[in-house]
C-alpha cells in the first residue's frame, strides 16, 4: 500500500494520510493487488510510520471506513486486524485520533515497536495530532466519492418514493437505469440507483451520501434488471433504503402501493429497452 498522500512528522515516527475508495467487486480492479472483490467502502486511512532496519514501515494503520472500519497492528508483518463497533465508538476517525492521543506508545508496544513508542516526545505529539486531525477531517469531506445522476426521463410516483427510469450511456457501456428517489428536507434526493449496464452493471446505496457501489457478478446475475425488480417484488426495498442511510424513508413506505406500481415500472423499463436508441433520444 502507498504510504499516503499527506505526511505529518513527529520524530521518530510520522503520520501518513490517504483517502481510500474501494468499489465492491469492481471488474477493472479484479486481480490488481488483491483488491478486486472487496466489500464496497471508503474513508480516510491513517498510517503510523517509522524506520525499522533502515526502511520505512507501517507500524499501525487505521482504516476509518464507512461500513467496515478497522485498524491494524504491524500491518506489514503480523497484521493483527481489529474491527470497530461504531455503535459504541461513534465516528471512526474521531475515535482514532482519541486513541492516538491517549494510547499511542502502548499501541506501538503491542505492534512490537515499544522502543519507538518510548522515544516520542508528548509535547511534539499533540501539535502533530492537531494537524493530523485537521487534514484528515478535510480529506474526509473533500475526497469523498459521490455521484449525481439524472432523475430519469420517466418517473413513476409510489407514495413517499418515486422510480425514475432512463436509458444511460457511458462510453462503450450503458443500459437501463432505475433511480429510487425521495424527498429529504424538501429536496429530491436519489436514495438508490441501479445501473443495469451491458458490460459492468452495478448499483449504488445512497449515491449522493455514502455512495456504496456494488458490481454484480454477471455469471450469477445475467439479467440485472430482472434481479433489481425481483428485489423490489420480494420486499427488500425497506432494508436497502435503511442501508443507504434513509431509515425514516424506509419506515414510511407504502408497500402495498409500491407492489401495485411495480408492474408499471417493469412494463415501462421493458418498453424502453425495446426502443431503438435514436427513437429514445428523439422522444
Amino acid at each position: 500500500m502507498d504510504s499516503g498522500s499527506a505526511k505529518i512528522s513527529c520524530t521518530p515516527i510520522c503520520f501518513a494520510l490517504e483517502y481510500r475508495d474501494i468499489d465492491g467487486g469492481a471488474p477493472h480492479r479484479q486481480g490488481a493487488g488483491g483488491r478486486g472483490g472487496n466489500h464496497a467502502d471508503q474513508g480516510v486511512s491513517l498510517k503510523v510510520l517509522g524506520t525499522v532496519d533502515g526502511k520505512e514501515r507501517q507500524l499501525l494503520r487505521f482504516d476509518c471506513f464507512d461500513n467496515n472500519p478497522h485498524y491494524h497492528y504491524d500491518p506489514e508483518n503480523t497484521n493483527v486486524r481489529i474491527m470497530l463497533d461504531t455503535t459504541l465508538t461513534g465516528n471512526p476517525l474521531r475515535w482514532t485520533i482519541t486513541q492516538l492521543r491517549r494510547k499511542l506508545p502502548a499501541m506501538l508496544g503491542r505492534a512490537g515497536y515499544d522502543q519507538l513508542g518510548l522515544q516520542i516526545d508528548p509535547s511534539l505529539l499533540m501539535p502533530a495530532l492537531d494537524e493530523v486531525e485537521a487534514r484528515a477531517g478535510e480529506m474526509a469531506v473533500r475526497q469523498r466519492r459521490t455521484v449525481r445522476h439524472n432523475r430519469g426521463t420517466q418517473v413513476i410516483e409510489a407514495g413517499n418514493i418515486r422510480f425514475g427510469l432512463e436509458m444511460r450511456a457511458t462510453g462503450r457501456d450503458g443500459g437501463i437505469a432505475i433511480h429510487v428517489l425521495g424527498d429529504i428536507a424538501g429536496q429530491e434526493v436519489e436514495l438508490l440507483a441501479f445501473d443495469c449496464f451491458r458490460i459492468h452493471p452495478h448499483y449504488h446505496y445512497g449515491p449522493t451520501y455514502k455512495n456504496e457501489r456494488i458490481f454484480w457478478d454477471t455469471t450469477l446475475v445475467p439479467d440485472p434488471l430482472a434481479w433489481t425488480l425481483g428485489q423490489f417484488k420480494s420486499g427488500k426495498l425497506p432494508a436497502m433504503l435503511a442501508r443507504a442511510g434513509y431509515p425514516t424513508v424506509a419506515a414510511a413506505l407504502d408497500e402495498g402501493l409500491i407492489a401495485a406500481k411495480l408492474p408499471e415500472v417493469e412494463e415501462r423499463a421493458q418498453a424502453m429497452l425495446r426502443t431503438p436508441p435514436a427513437a429514445a433520444a428523439a422522444a
